[in-house]
């Protein structure tokens, strides 16, 4: 069994949708693939990229897991523990979201499982890798065990493990994710919007020093209760009717004021500020596409939008940049 889940990219209102402010996230055509085939024993293994000799695990071993992460998740809620502790390793997202859907669903299994994966989503850059990954999984686990799934039980198991990576998730990754196209997302709820006809770039800066917990922890510590998430709302709802009417100068301008309120909210790394400030000049428009990094100089992907690509200036800084279209379809079989 194979699904396949398209990563995203936030187009306006990052961070702002965790207080409860829009977001405009779209589907992209960058995607995780997870394969199932059946194992002569009992056991599961996970083939993951960069991983070699992966041991394999008895159903035994990751219910004990599984308690482990979730006392650390406890211990994450009372502030003990930072969310960077409470996983260990890579596998560890997949091993949970493995165990936690099949004895949700009350599944048994007649053989062991190989669960291979592999993904063109960078990971750690604010583009969904771990919510497309997930659910890719879930999915294939899904049509493997003939479970007939309901949308909200992918997003419910999905949002699962995505709080053990990210401590307190919005859920616009799984969400679009889950579902594809371009929605205008807030608290949980979201709205289909058509796919922007904007030419766009994608532009790898590296992957942050921090991660996309740390850097929410850190600007909820700043701003939790500061007027900017108002500031933030209007941009995200001009740049929803920016999108509808197709208005290429109106979409730049707010491009550019997404990321004047993300430099000030502190999640811009200088480099990366300054690599923007050239695209400006230049005559396009650009902003991180994550939670961007409280520390370092590589702030994961920069969106662009611009009548060009800026291969000349991209190789300036030494980043990498591709053409970037929307997926329309969601997570799927394959």
């Amino acid at each position: 069994m194979k699904a396949v889940a398209p990563g995203k990219l936030i187009l306006s209102g990052e961070h702002a949708v965790v207080y409860g402010k829009p977001a405009i996230a779209m589907a992209i055509d960058r995607s995780a693939v997870f394969e199932l085939t059946p194992r002569d024993d009992d056991r599961i293994s996970f083939d993951l990229p960069g991983v070699s000799d992966a041991e394999p695990f008895t159903l035994l071993a990751l219910r004990d897991f599984k308690r482990r992460v979730e006392r650390k998740y406890h211990e994450f809620q009372k502030g003990e523990i930072g969310i960077g502790y409470v996983l260990a390793a890579p596998v560890d997202l997949f091993r949970f979201a493995f165990i936690n859907t099949l004895d949700g669903l009350h599944r048994t299994l007649d053989s062991g499982l190989v669960m291979k994966l592999r993904s063109s989503i960078p990971v750690g850059c604010g583009m969904g890798s771990s919510a497309a990954t997930v659910l890719s999984e879930i999915r294939a686990m899904g049509h493997f065990l003939r479970v007939d799934f309901k949308p909200d039980w992918y997003y419910e198991y999905s949002q699962e493990a995505e709080k053990l990576q990210h401590g307190k998730p919005s859920g616009v990754d799984s969400y679009i994710s889950l579902h594809g196209g371009c929605v205008r997302f807030q608290n949980g709820a979201a709205a289909p919007m058509s796919l922007p006809r904007a030419k766009m770039y994608m532009v790898q800066t590296g992957v942050p020093e921090t991660t996309t917990g740390e850097c929410v922890m850190e600007v909820e510590r700043g701003f939790q209760n500061s007027a900017i998430w108002s500031e933030f709302e209007g941009v995200t709802n001009a740049f929803e009717d920016a999108i509808r009417t197709n208005n290429q100068q109106k979409i730049h301008w707010l491009v550019r004021e997404n990321n004047r309120l993300l430099t000030a909210i502190g999640v811009v790394p200088a480099t990366v500020r300054r690599f923007i400030a050239e695209i400006e000049a230049w005559g396009g428009s650009a902003k991180i596409c994550g939670a961007g990094s409280i520390a370092g100089e590589k702030g994961g992907v920069v969106l662009v939008f611009a009548a060009e690509q800026p291969t000349a200036l991209c190789a300036k800084y030494g980043y990498e940049v591709s053409p970037v279209r929307g997926d329309p379809l969601g997570t799927r079989i394959v």
